[in-house]
């Protein structure tokens, strides 16, 4: 699942951020998700979340549900 629809993440979820600084390599990270930054629906680079050690940076891809 890609991380360009807000409703597909939720808190919990392990995904793949793409960080500021690393945009230009794609270079990805990974880390559970602590909140959501982009209040608007869809977003065509991907939804912005900040995940638990702080890191922000927008979903390129969700690992991971948390049932």
């Amino acid at each position: 699942m890609d991380g360009k629809t807000r409703a597909n993440i939720k808190p919990g979820m392990v995904v793949n951020i793409v960080l500021k600084k690393d945009q230009r390599t794609g270079i990805l990270t990974e880390g559970v998700v602590k909140e959501l930054l982009t209040s608007a629906p869809f977003h065509h680079r991907g939804i912005k979340v900040r995940l638990q050690d702080g890191q922000i940076g927008r979903v390129q891809e969700i690992l991971e549900e948390d049932d």
